[in-house]
């Protein structure tokens, strides 16, 4: 995935670059030098990467959902959501 793709990724929902290096657990400073091509996410990082941008695609209004989410319930229900908009029943399962 390049750094283009994970910043395309992060903007579809709405995130910052904070809220996504919350959500797959790395620094902020990890979340920039991936978007700038100087560092490559780990497979299962980019797997999560890829299943946000499946989610984004399938709802798109997904991305208010994990914010609030981060918010207020925490990063788990975040990473929930996005993947029941991603592979879930709700969202259809994968195409």
């Amino acid at each position: 995935m390049t750094g283009e793709e994970i910043t395309r990724t992060r903007t579809a929902l709405k995130l910052t670059q904070t809220q996504l290096a919350s959500l797959l657990g790395v620094h902020v400073v990890t979340v920039s030098k991936w978007e700038r091509g100087l560092l490559r996410p780990t497979p299962h990082q980019e797997a999560l990467l890829r299943a946000a941008l499946n989610a984004a695609n399938r709802s798109p209004d997904i991305g208010d959902a994990v914010v609030a989410a981060l918010v207020g319930a925490g990063v788990a229900i975040a990473l929930f959501l996005l993947l029941d908009a991603a592979f879930g029943k709700s969202g259809g399962g994968p195409k």
